[in-house]
Parts: structure tokens; C-alpha cells; sequence
């Protein structure tokens, strides 16, 4: 039996893939299947794949047009076979024994979700960003937003799924958008069953300059602005009480060659778009 379902969109990424790969394969957890979707990459992380899947068998290859990350994890999700699914980021990395103690300790506990802490990862710089002290079952909203720390936080990597109530849930990434885990972690927590804490291990994150969720432009900014609506909205219809709510009361300003063309202003629960930042467009309330 398979017991996860590792899912790992792939694009562009040659110079960080040797390490993912490698701390996936490593993995104390043997019974693992390995789905990288290659999403149109036009450097050498194809080669790259075809080179580890010979000396892997678990790894699977899937190749397709560059849709975007959530086409490929919605891809992956449709393939996998695994008990549980984990979506682990291509330039990112786990410790070795990381599946194990994940799959163990949602297992034992009779959990949907398991969750461990992450540590940003900025060239040779590692900085604990979220820290796991002790073994808990959360089983209501309040606790696993608590122990998540969102909104601050809205991250789909750092956990493993119990992957029958995924596709239950009929759970799908919005494709075509950034910042897509902001819209949908919230679901899958409020969601599904219980959540369990895994202390003594890690995700990397790595912060690349060069990913496009790190590139400025309209269109991911755009895609914020979506994702926080639709966060709100949810968290509303749902009567789901979040404290410091970080989406609450922000500004975000859109420029064109230094020009400001959009300003959105966001607080409680309505925001406006004004032209060039000044001429109002549209009130949006929720």
C-alpha cells in the first residue's frame, strides 16, 4: 500500500531541484509514491527528472503545458494513489524522516491533517519560522487557525492530507492565480477532520527570488487582493472568528513604470478600488 502521495509541481527550477528530489527519496518513509508534474519547463529540470526516475522507480513523471502551479497539483491529486497526499514545493526540501513521523502521528491519532513547523530558507541563511513544541489533536477551527497562525500563515505544503477526504471534499486549487493556498487552506481545515502536531521536524522553504510568486506585477497582485476577498467571504459565510486578522485594514497600490494606476484599500469587511489613487471605481462590500 501506498501511505503518500508526494506531489511536486515542477517548472524551471534546475538550480534547487537536485534537493528536493533528493530529501524526497530519502525519506525514512519507503512506501511513497513520488508525482512530479512537469508544468512546461523549459530549462533542464525534465532531464533532470528523467535522470532520478531511473534510479527511482516510485518517481512519476507527468509532463504538460505551462498551466501554473495549481493545474499541476490539481493533476497530481488526480493521480495519486496514496493514503494520505503532501505537496511539497520543487525549490524546497524536508528532513529525511519527515514523511515518517507526519504519516506515523496522524495514523496513531486517528487525524485527517498532521502539520510540522517550517524554516524559511534564504541562501545560506535558515531562520525557524514556525515551531511545533509538543504532539496535539486539534479538532475545531478556533484551534487549528491558532497553532497555524493564519492568516499569517496559508500554507498547503508543512502537512500531509488524508486523501479520501480531499477528494470527498471535492477539493480543487483555483487555476490560472497566485496565492491560491490562501483560499483554500482555510477550506480544508474548516473541512475536513482533526489535525495533528508533529514536533522535531521540518519543511524548508526557500525564498527564491527568481520563483514567479516572487516577481511584482499586476496580475499577482490582483491575485492577492482575490485571494483575501475570498478568504473574508468565506470566513464569514462560515462564522469562523479569526483574531488579528493581518488581511484587515491593508492598502495595496498598483504601478505602471512608477505610475500609480490602482490603489485598493481594504478594511473590516469592504474595499475600494480607486483610479491612479484618488478617482473611486468600485465599493465592494462582503
Amino acid at each position: 500500500m501506498i501511505k503518500v502521495s508526494v506531489i511536486i509541481p515542477v517548472f524551471n527550477v534546475e538550480k534547487y531541484l537536485n534537493q528536493c528530489l533528493d530529501s524526497v527519496c530519502a525519506q525514512t518513509l519507503k512506501d511513497i509514491e513520488i508525482i512530479c508534474i512537469n508544468d512546461g519547463s523549459t530549462d533542464n529540470s525534465y532531464n533532470l527528472l528523467c535522470e532520478y526516475a531511473k534510479l527511482d522507480s516510485r518517481i512519476i513523471i507527468v509532463n504538460q503545458n505551462n498551466k501554473g502551479v495549481s493545474s499541476a497539483r490539481n493533476a497530481g491529486v488526480k493521480l495519486a494513489k496514496g493514503e494520505f497526499l503532501c505537496f511539497i514545493d520543487s525549490d524546497d526540501y524536508v528532513d529525511s524522516d519527515y514523511l515518517e513521523k507526519l504519516y506515523q502521528s496522524a495514523v496513531t491519532n486517528n487525524c485527517e491533517i498532521a502539520c510540522s513547523g517550517f524554516i524559511k530558507v534564504s541562501g545560506i541563511r535558515k531562520s525557524v519560522k514556525k515551531e511545533i513544541s509538543k504532539v496535539a489533536v486539534l479538532k475545531n477551527i478556533s484551534e487549528k487557525i491558532e497553532i497555524e497562525q493564519i492568516p499569517k500563515h496559508n500554507y498547503i505544503w508543512n502537512k500531509i492530507f488524508l486523501r479520501q477526504s480531499f477528494i470527498n471534499n471535492n477539493f480543487k486549487f483555483a487555476e490560472g492565480r497566485f496565492f491560491e493556498d490562501i483560499e483554500i487552506v482555510i477550506k480544508i481545515l474548516n473541512t475536513m477532520g482533526d489535525m495533528v502536531t508533529v514536533p522535531d521536524v521540518y519543511y524548508y522553504y526557500r525564498k527564491n527570488p527568481d520563483s514567479i510568486v516572487h516577481r511584482q506585477n499586476i496580475k499577482k497582485k490582483q491575485d492577492y487582493y482575490w485571494a483575501i476577498s475570498e478568504f473574508q467571504k468565506y470566513i464569514n459565510e462560515n462564522n469562523i472568528e479569526i483574531e488579528n486578522n493581518s488581511f484587515l485594514g491593508k492598502r495595496y497600490i498598483i504601478k505602471f513604470w512608477g505610475f500609480t494606476i490602482l490603489k485598493i484599500y481594504q478594511k473590516e469587511f469592504k474595499i475600494c478600488i480607486k483610479l491612479f489613487g484618488f478617482v473611486p471605481i468600485i465599493t465592494i462590500s462582503y
